[in-house]
């Protein structure tokens, strides 16, 4: 196995968002790697959890990376995070991502899990990836 993908994987995907200018028509800017500190806008997207198994061959050191990509809105209903999630799905899945180390075999839709956060009118769509990366 190999974990060496990992950051060239996730500058990539990063890049690839906030390169869509559909996307960023929906955000603007508010797209992070990390939240920022203070108060942060009523709509924004956030890279997030990952996990990271072997896929190791005959041929080389690979690598399966899951990992989530959120949408969180404050406002009412659904449909802006539904409308924001769909325009990621649209920019990741079977995207061909130029990788600074490693390359990327396959991006695809996992899952996605839309709930509204404890008690509060805040919305919140967890979108899961699977990319499958090579590190020769």
């Amino acid at each position: 196995m190999s974990y060496g993908v990992a950051a060239a994987l996730q500058t990539a995907v990063y890049q690839a968002l906030v390169a869509d200018a559909t996307l960023t028509g929906m955000v603007g800017s508010a797209i992070y790697d990390a939240a920022p500190a203070g108060t942060l806008p009523s709509l924004y997207v956030s890279l997030g959890p990952e996990d990271v198994t072997d896929a190791s061959d005959k041929t080389g050191a690979g690598a399966r990376h899951e990992f989530t990509v959120s949408v969180v809105a404050d406002t009412a209903g659904f449909l802006t995070a539904k409308q924001v999630a769909t325009a990621i799905s649209d920019v990741l899945v079977d995207a061909d991502l130029a990788l600074s180390r490693g390359v990327l075999v396959g991006l695809y839709f996992v899952s996605a899990k839309a709930r509204r956060v404890q008690d509060s009118d805040v919305r919140r769509i967890d979108l899961k990836f699977r990319a499958r990366v090579e590190d020769n």
